[in-house]
């Protein structure tokens, strides 16, 4: 099973969906630290990467013709010397592009130095980068066989580009035809392109243990919210065959892990991915939150880094990978069918199969001859309407508790000394009426699966990224009537409308649930009554930041909500003719099942024992 783990904002979500059901079965019976500058590399602390202990000496250029520099960079880099007297000794760079992705590789490290996805833009109408302007890095570390430490990041490969433009060959040499390998190739239409490291002729010039592969990356901002998009802005691997786990969001958060198929450093609408096809026998990851203080206008949000061991084979090197640079959309990733769709958080167990197979599919469906914003409220439409007979049950329990209430009212006062004859004779009033208070509860809590998948299902549908509705210029993120002057404590320095919308209706919802009954609370039960103000509180407080999108589903939610409790008062539940049938009901000698006689019993038997201490 899944490894996964809860945040803050998912306990919050869980405590307004419980918050809000509890009230439905309790009626049916009656972080401020000063912010680094990211980006300025003498005021920003790196993740502490773990290299070999020995001395790691750059690579100098050298001329083939200076017999005296070609001995000194031998002598510095040993057989790798070599790389220092070829014309591809200084710094160049090769693009391999395509319809959607643009990559800018440097002979210095043999590295990309700039991804760019070319079909979108951020928040504020600018290219997305993955990778640029020294935010990321890919370096192997290891040893020769005369104990010289080698960093590849420093020295210069000889690049060589395919006719075609679509594979680059980077060659790290130690002779004409002896090398160490990045081998690159992209494919038409595509955001995943194959990498490889590979080696020729190596096998006597490379100690076969301490080989570490390090792959770095500062994540840059793309969204208007820094706190939402960091929440979903981490590392996760996939491990053991088809398990996956993932860092979470400390401020510095490290794992280990064994047998990695593949590794995401996700950036919430953004990833960078690295599959390899026999998995890595372990890996260490690093992520470090870089946002201290949200009201800081912040370049990067996190960064990552990745360890991993790598073994030779017939003492050269022979891994087969492929990167991914692409969007985290749920239908893209799954494409490639290596359960990379995982990095989409669509909640775990139940939750999460209700997003992929029903609530994903039909919302795409709908989006596909619908704008967003409608989307969405059709897509809320046929949730309401599929749960419609449960929350039907719901309101009949509802109704017969409040018929009951007057008769429930006179057993509390008649044996208010008394709890176990009050609670005898309420049972045996609930079996002959046919009611029971607890006969709402499991038509609430079936609700909660779909409840809570929609919570996560909103923040992480890529289809509704940079698509307005009404006020709202972005359903992906939070909406803004009004901008603050100043920074209200898990507030914002904004106002959004959805959220005070939907918090209005949650209320007026709680409020006609409860009536005139909120005033009889029963000893035990929690206040229902600040509940109600609480829950719309939390509404309107923590969702002021959240997607829009997510504000709308909960507003419309309620509207129908209010909207079926209006119609079936009104028009469905006839409370008279409930009230004539619990009295029949009543009337009639009543069997009862095994469970209630023994319950009746062992009442009757305490009640007994407390009479003969008297």
């Amino acid at each position: 099973m899944d490894n996964k783990k809860f945040d803050l904002n998912s306990l919050i979500g869980f405590f307004l969906i419980g918050a809000v059901l509890l009230w439905m079965l309790y009626y049916n019976q009656d972080e401020t630290t000063e912010v680094k500058e990211v980006g300025t590399p003498e005021k920003q602390e790196s993740v502490e990467a773990v290299t070999p202990q020995n001395e790691i000496i750059p690579n100098t250029p050298t001329s083939a013709n200076d017999s005296l520099g070609i001995a000194q960079a031998k002598e510095k880099l040993g057989a790798f010397g070599y790389s220092s007297t070829l014309p591809s000794a200084k710094e160049n760079i090769t693009t391999l592009e395509n319809e959607v992705l643009a990559l800018k590789i440097s002979n210095k490290g043999g590295q990309i130095v700039e991804a760019k996805l070319k079909q979108f833009k951020t928040y504020d109408s600018l290219p997305i980068y993955i990778i640029k302007d020294g935010n990321g890095s890919l370096n192997l570390n290891f040893t020769t066989q005369d104990n010289r430490s080698i960093a590849t990041e420093d020295m210069f490969f000889e690049p060589s580009i395919s006719e075609d433009g679509s594979s680059l060959s980077m060659k790290l040499k130690v002779s004409e035809n002896d090398y160490l390998e990045y081998y690159y190739e992209l494919k038409p239409d595509d955001y995943m392109f194959d990498f490889a490291i590979r080696s020729n002729g190596l096998s006597d010039v490379i100690q076969k243990g301490n080989i570490q592969l390090d792959w770095k990356l500062k994540a840059y901002r793309h969204a208007k919210s820094i706190s939402y998009e960091n929440k979903y802005t981490e590392i996760k691997w996939e491990y053991e065959d088809g398990k996956d786990d993932y860092t979470g969001q400390g401020d510095t958060a490290e794992e280990n892990s064994k047998q990695i198929s593949w590794i995401a450093f996700k950036q919430h609408f953004f990833n960078s991915i690295l599959l390899t096809d026999a998995p890595f026998e372990s890996a260490k990851f690093v992520s470090k939150n870089l946002v201290q203080d949200e009201e800081v206008d912040t370049t990067f949000t996190k960064e990552f880094w990745a360890s991993v061991p790598l073994q030779l084979k017939g003492g050269e090197f022979n891994e087969t990978m492929d990167w991914y640079y692409g969007p985290t959309d749920f239908k893209v990733l799954k494409s490639y069918d290596r359960n990379i769709e995982e990095v989409v958080p669509l909640g775990w167990g139940i939750f999460g199969w209700i997003n992929q197979y029903f609530i994903m599919p039909f919302f795409n469906l709908l989006s596909g001859f619908l704008p967003a914003g409608i989307a969405i409220i059709f897509l809320t439409i046929s949730v309401k309407l599929l749960l419609s007979p449960v929350q039907y049950k719901q309101y009949v329990s509802q109704a017969k508790m409040k018929v009951l209430k007057p008769e429930i009212n006179e057993l509390n006062e008649k044996y208010k000394d008394n709890a176990m004859k009050k609670q005898q004779e309420t049972m045996k009033l609930y079996s002959k009426a046919g009611a029971s208070p607890m006969a709402g509860c499991l038509p609430a809590l079936m609700q909660i699966p779909v409840f809570y998948a929609l919570f996560n299902f909103f923040p992480s549908a890529f289809g509704i990224r940079q698509k307005g509705f009404l006020w709202a210029d972005d359903l992906s993120s939070y909406d803004v009537i009004a901008e603050l002057p100043f920074t209200i404590p898990f507030y914002g320095d904004h106002v959004s409308l959805f959220p005070i919308l939907a918090s209005i209706a949650i209320f007026i919802y709680m409020t006609m649930t409860t009536g005139q009954s909120m005033q009889q609370s029963q000893p035990g039960m929690p206040n229902m009554k600040f509940i109600m103000y609480l829950s719309p509180l939390f509404m309107l407080v923590f969702f002021n930041n959240f997607a829009s999108g997510l504000s709308l589903y909960y507003l419309t939610s309620n509207l129908i909500t209010i909207g079926i409790m209006l119609v079936i008062k009104n028009f469905i539940i006839d409370e008279d003719r409930i009230h004539a049938k619990i009295q029949e009901n009543k009337k009639k000698p009543k069997k009862q099942n095994k469970f209630s006689r023994k319950m009746q019993e062992m009442m009757e038997q305490a009640e007994e024992q407390k009479k003969a201490k008297k």
